[in-house]
């Protein structure tokens, strides 16, 4: 049987040209796994002591980055390309692409300068004109099942603005506060998501999975969500964040069960979501168990970065990357390969320092290290992927 790469060989030959400014996926996918590959790397030097840090530094600049930077660019990316098939309307390209690309980019440089109000304002900014693009084809569609997720980009842009305001002094708060709020915004996110993509991907490439959908553990697994961020904005703690948290695990493994997770071992593009999703109430669980002080909150914290979030979008974004560009819905060794770095840097990063706590810095270096090569085998593999026409000829 012939190989992945020989059955697109022909069409590779034929597909040339630059093409990263015609979608929104394709720069921010590029973007984000090559700064996931070398911020990480930057920031395990920062947590052994080897390296300092300029206006940003320490733990909040690492959390910072891989929310407001890696994750942020990842769903900018997602949503300019799914928002253009929901609507039928064109989202940002070529000039206009490349200049919230641009906009990106200084955010991430600025933030290791000394110059802190030009950093606060460009990452302020960033998700604030995102959501301004995607308004635009919203509005001029009349599509109003999605607006939803240019209010989560404003509040996202609310969220940066804490954390920078409170950094500068300007307002009395932890910077902390502003991070939690938009990682509950991104959990939002990736929960809606999953709950429309993972069933339907199952079923359409698992034959007989039968994953399924019910109305009532969707409504109240999403709701708990949103009661967990409006508890975490006003900053409640203790007894009420437990039952929330708890709840929301219980719900959230519930809606994980209904997909039919086991059934998909054998094709890697749909349990690499499967896998990932568990990531949620394993969060949501450690959440609980650390407002009683049995855990730290750093693991419940990176149960939900390294494990939801990275492999949520080493998924999707290899996945829909194939699928917007013309190719096999298929992956290969090398995704394979990124699938399963990243998920065992979740594994180590959560379990290592709840399993062998003095030996923390050894895993979160280990950690980091599977976490860069992941990121790294996709930004090597996608490179001409992302940068040139799709193989059908079709703009996009």
């Amino acid at each position: 049987m012939q190989s992945l790469h020989r059955i697109d060989e022909p069409f590779a030959r034929s597909a040339r040209g630059f093409a990263l400014w015609q979608l929104g996926f394709r720069p921010f996918y590029l973007l984000a796994s090559i700064f996931a590959a070398l911020s990480i790397s930057l920031w395990a030097l920062q947590f052994s002591g080897l390296l300092q840090h300029a206006y940003l530094a320490g733990p909040i600049w690492h959390a910072h980055e891989m929310v407001f930077g890696f994750t942020l660019a990842v769903i900018v990316g997602f949503l300019f390309t799914a928002g253009r098939n929901w609507t039928n309307q064109a989202t940002p390209t070529g000039a206009s692409l490349a200049a919230l690309a641009a906009l990106w980019i200084v955010a991430r440089v600025l933030v290791v300068t000394p110059f802190a109000w030009a950093a606060a304002a460009a990452n302020v900014a960033f998700p604030l004109a995102a959501a301004i693009a995607l308004a635009i084809p919203f509005v001029k569609s009349g599509n109003r099942r999605n607006d939803f997720f240019v209010g989560v980009l404003v509040l996202m842009s609310f969220a940066a603005a804490g954390v920078h305001l409170s950094q500068l002094g300007v307002i009395d708060a932890p910077p902390w506060a502003g991070v939690q709020l938009a990682l509950d915004l991104v959990l939002f996110i990736m929960s809606v998501m999953a709950g429309r993509v993972i069933p339907s991907f199952t079923n359409n490439g698992v034959p007989g999975a039968r994953a399924a959908r019910n109305p009532v553990v969707e409504r109240v697994a999403l709701g708990s969500i949103v009661v967990l961020l409006s508890a975490d904005a006003i900053h409640l703690h203790g007894v009420v964040v437990i039952v929330i948290a708890a709840s929301a695990a219980a719900f959230h493994a519930t809606r994980w069960l209904l997909w039919q997770p086991w059934k998909t071992g054998k094709v890697p593009l749909v349990w690499v979501l499967h896998l990932a999703y568990a990531w949620i109430p394993i969060h949501l669980a450690l959440r609980a168990l650390s407002e009683f002080d049995l855990v730290p909150a750093s693991a419940a914290t990176h149960a939900l970065t390294v494990g939801a979030i990275g492999g949520l979008v080493i998924g999707m974004m290899t996945r829909t990357a194939r699928g917007h560009t013309a190719r096999l819905l298929r992956a290969d060794r090398v995704e394979v390969a990124a699938y399963l770095l990243i998920a065992l840097a979740a594994v180590v990063r959560v379990g290592g320092p709840l399993v062998l706590p003095a030996q923390t810095i050894g895993a979160v270096l280990l950690s980091a290290a599977l976490w860069s090569c992941g990121f790294a085998l996709y930004a090597i593999r996608y490179w001409p992927i992302l940068t040139r026409p799709r193989l059908d000829g079709r703009p996009g």
